[in-house]
């Protein structure tokens, strides 16, 4: 089991978002996040008794803020803005996606900012703890205020209504499913319902999800670049320390640093080093791998830090401020998430294109420097794989149409009190589908090099794109007559998605960055 994850009133980490949502970490919360929490509620008990009208105390949402509630419609109100937000439409949503919106929900109501009781809290970190997850739809989300509809689906599943997934995937009422588990339903209180549908944590937890992943396909891709320059006979020359220096972006600088860790003691390369090769320089899609490569780990860099900021924010409105002060304000809106998934989704499709391009060369007679054509062992008799790289344009064309961004198309709602909206859950949603993408693309590549590898024999390729090779080979064959090919591309879908192809070559050329 994973360690627990302790839930203080400062930031989370985007590792614990990772071992919670993924690995199943348990959580808790902090005696300082309990204290805080108590200390909050105090004040908004306070204000329930207060003859004027304060904003999701006692008065009604959004467009209908202008309704003083009286006192015994209260705990109505705070069942109707649940129930009425729960309005989600269309496939279920992933559950680590769904683990981490409420783990990051948690985290804002640790911070005491939000005014909600302990139990409330305590009920979020129970959930988790038994692996209830609440059904989420795809759609309702505008990425402003938050991520509403999500957040109020996981709303319900504590008030014990609507459908979960028990621990097993069990499709079960909420009510059954914690009764079970012997968690009672939160009957919610003064404020507690907007707060626990007031934030980003959707497109928040994708964020930091998509992140940890595409650190890996990055240096997959570079693996399966120096597989490409390896096999068609490339320079390794262009990657070296003094030249990617003239231009120094950090990312670029990596990816050559990991091209040139990962090609060491090739003697395909070192066969066509000397002044009898006539090769000027080579395609774009080689040489200006790092370029292409960095400048989407540069782009990484950034929403990173976007989201260390957000993980170490309190979103709701109002806020309890430090000084006891309940105060309106627009931190839900999600532009600084928003923009920045966007800028990865923009990246995804590029690196795809780039190894799509790279893919491409190796199966042209004229670019592949004396392979047979399409890497078939009988061209003619057999297309080898021509249709592998079909797959690969069709997904770059997807990618492409995936990259533009959401986060500039907003539409009004709540009669137009939420006249601007950031988009940013569509841009989330959108993101995961673009990796699960290029996690196809820069598998079909290193499935082709590795295949042109082989026929370079007896030249041997460099250690760490050898040990790559023979991971492939433990569950897809070497060079052939034509065989069945959809398994074999998904037999490398998962060997680059598991992290073992990264794992190969770091087990020959140290760590990679």
């Amino acid at each position: 089991m994973s360690p627990v994850v302790v839930i203080d009133v400062g930031a989370l980490s985007a590792g614990d978002v990772v071992a919670v949502a993924r690995h199943d970490a348990p959580v808790t919360l902090s005696p300082a996040a309990q204290e805080e929490i108590t200390r909050s509620r105090k004040v908004i008990e306070a204000l329930a008794d207060d003859v004027t009208p304060h904003y999701g105390v006692s008065t009604g949402f959004g467009a209908l803020a202008t309704r003083h509630i009286p006192t015994e419609l209260r705990a109505q109100l705070q069942r109707s803005l649940v129930r009425s937000h729960a309005a989600g439409s269309g496939p279920e949503v992933e559950r680590e996606v769904v683990r981490a919106l409420m783990l990051l929900r948690l985290s804002t109501l640790a911070t005491g900012r939000t005014g909600v009781r302990l139990e409330t809290a305590e009920a979020y970190a129970a959930l988790l703890n038994a692996g209830i997850t609440p059904v989420v739809r795809e759609y309702g989300s505008l990425g402003c205020s938050g991520d509403l509809a999500p957040l109020a689906h996981c709303a319900l599943a504590v008030m014990g209504e609507g459908e979960v997934r028990d621990a097993d995937g069990e499709l079960r009422p909420a009510a059954e499913a914690l009764a079970a588990a012997g968690i009672a339903p939160v009957t919610l209180h003064e404020k507690e319902g907007l707060a626990l549908i007031n934030g980003t944590d959707g497109m928040l937890g994708t964020l930091v999800l998509a992140a940890h992943d595409l650190r890996r396909l990055l240096a997959t891709a570079d693996i399966s670049a120096a597989m490409s320059v390896e096999g068609q006979l490339g320079t390794d020359a262009v990657f070296a320390a003094d030249l990617q220096a003239l231009r120094p972006h950090p990312g670029q600088a990596d990816s050559a640093a990991n091209l040139r860790a990962v090609l060491a003691d090739s003697a395909i390369v070192a066969s066509h080093r000397g002044p009898e090769c006539t090769r000027v320089q080579d395609a774009y899609s080689l040489r200006c791998s790092p370029q292409v490569h960095g400048t989407a780990r540069d782009t990484l860099g950034h929403a990173e830090l976007v989201a260390s900021r957000e993980l170490a924010a309190a979103v709701d409105n109002p806020v309890v401020t430090l000084d006891g002060r309940v105060e309106s304000n627009g931190n839900f809106h999600g532009a600084p998430v928003a923009a920045v998934l966007d800028f990865l989704a923009i990246s995804v499709a590029d690196v795809a294109s780039i190894a799509e391009r790279r893919t491409d060369r190796f199966l042209d007679v004229a670019r592949n420097h004396g392979l047979n054509a399409f890497l078939a062992d009988d061209p003619g008799v057999d297309s080898g794989h021509m249709i592998a790289q079909y797959t690969q344009a069709a997904i770059v064309s997807e990618l492409k149409r995936l990259a533009a961004p959401a986060s500039v198309d907003s539409i009004p709602s709540s009669a137009m009190q939420e006249d601007h909206v950031s988009m940013g859950w569509a841009a989330a949603r959108k993101l995961r589908k673009a990796l699960d993408g290029l996690t196809r693309v820069l598998a079909i590549e290193l499935l082709t090099a590795a295949r042109a590898l082989d026929l370079r024999a007896p030249l041997t390729p460099a250690p760490a794109t050898a040990a790559v090779v023979a991971g492939l080979r433990a569950d897809v064959q070497g060079p052939g007559t034509d065989r069945y090919l959809a398994p074999e591309i998904e037999a490398a879908v998962q060997y680059v998605a598991s992290g073992e192809a990264l794992r190969a070559a770091e087990s020959v050329a140290g760590r990679l960055r």
